[in-house]
């Protein structure tokens, strides 16, 4: 199936209590896989079509505030008209789950694949100093696979949580092993398990309040203390990545997403011509592998970051070297792909 459509079974069977989405390209394969399968017949859950991605964000808000398992998803041009509900949720600190299947911009731009969406998300995207946990999805199994990575990861910390897909990783097609069904919670679940939630005003049972709205400056300076001090929590035991053939490795590819599935076929061709190349792909993006990079840096010649952007996540990656090896940037824009060839091209012009 899709990786769009991989994404709405996995919402379904992991349990999730409502989706509330706008349609746009290439991302509306989850909106319509969800209609199509009717989930409020057999789990319960809310499938609900917003007049807007503003609305359906707000949404969000609502459900999360509840206790409630949601999500919403989009494409770049909505997940920017949600910037505004994201921050207010990361303010309250909610957990949800968004997706965000990437398409060229900046604009209305191309419905083909891009990358460069990384500084709107990783970098938080809205107002005000504050993180979402990301996920960088490069098969269709792990679009499977985030969703329910993705839901015990927000509610873990309190905190949205993001799938960074793009349109390439969106509609392809591969065999998927989807999760079991798990059973949605009770509210007696939610109330032992998110005792911060809403659950109305019962006698004898103190009211919650959800807001991310503060007055008192000396107040909201310690609520943000209290937001960096978990997002360092957060950077100290979430990071996930994978390498391959690093152990010998003189030149490294960094490449996230679908790009990291191109640097794979580049990383055999660069070793057919005895050059020792390997390969780390972040599957978090944010929290990134920043010390990862910087062992690694230690060991090779330098890094080629591979993107489909203007060069976003090669920031990072510099931050981590620290200037100790050289780190070139290979992109391409406007929703084209490169190929494994071109990427072999671009370390040995910048490199070798």
């Amino acid at each position: 199936m899709k990786g769009n459509e991989a994404i709405a079974h996995a919402a379904i069977r992991y349990g999730a209590d409502g989706y509330f989405g706008y349609p746009i390209t290439p991302q509306s394969e989850i909106m319509e896989t969800l209609m199509a399968e009717r989930p409020w017949e057999s789990t319960g859950m809310v499938v609900l079509q917003a007049e807007s991605e503003v609305a359906s964000i707000n949404m969000v808000y609502g459900g999360a505030a509840s206790g409630k398992r949601v999500m919403t998803t989009s494409s770049s041009p909505g997940i920017s008209l949600m910037q505004e509900g994201v921050s207010y949720i990361a303010g309250a600190e909610l957990p949800c789950l968004i997706v965000n299947v990437m398409r060229g911009g900046p604009g209305l731009g191309t419905i083909q694949p891009s990358q460069a969406d990384y500084f709107q998300t990783v970098k938080g995207g809205g107002h005000g100093d504050y993180r979402l946990i990301t996920l960088a999805p490069h098969s269709v199994q792990e679009m499977a696979d985030f969703v329910a990575l993705g839901f015990e990861l927000a509610f873990k910390y309190r905190n949205p949580a993001i799938i960074l897909a793009d349109g390439l990783i969106g509609q392809m097609m591969e065999k998927v092993t989807l999760p079991p069904f798990r059973p949605r919670k009770t509210e007696a679940e939610i109330r032992k398990e998110c005792p911060w939630a809403l659950q109305g005003n019962p006698k004898g049972r103190k009211r919650n309040l959800v807001t991310s709205l503060e007055l008192d400056p000396a107040v909201m300076e310690q609520n943000n203390l209290r937001f960096q001090a978990k997002y360092a929590q957060i950077e100290a035991a979430e990071v996930r990545y994978e390498e391959t053939a690093t152990e010998d490795a003189d030149y490294l590819f960094v490449a996230f997403g679908s790009s990291a599935r191109i640097c794979q076929k580049a990383v055999e061709l660069a070793r057919a011509e005895d050059l020792k190349v390997g390969l780390l792909r972040p599957i978090t993006l944010w929290p990134f592998p920043t010390k990862a990079i910087a062992t690694l840096a230690g060991r090779v010649k330098g890094m080629l970051a591979v993107e489909l952007n203007a060069g976003q996540m090669v920031e990072d990656v510099r931050l981590a070297v620290n200037g100790r090896v050289p780190v070139g940037h290979y992109g391409r824009l406007g929703g084209i792909v490169f190929t494994p060839d071109e990427i072999v091209a671009a370390l040995k012009a910048q490199l070798l």
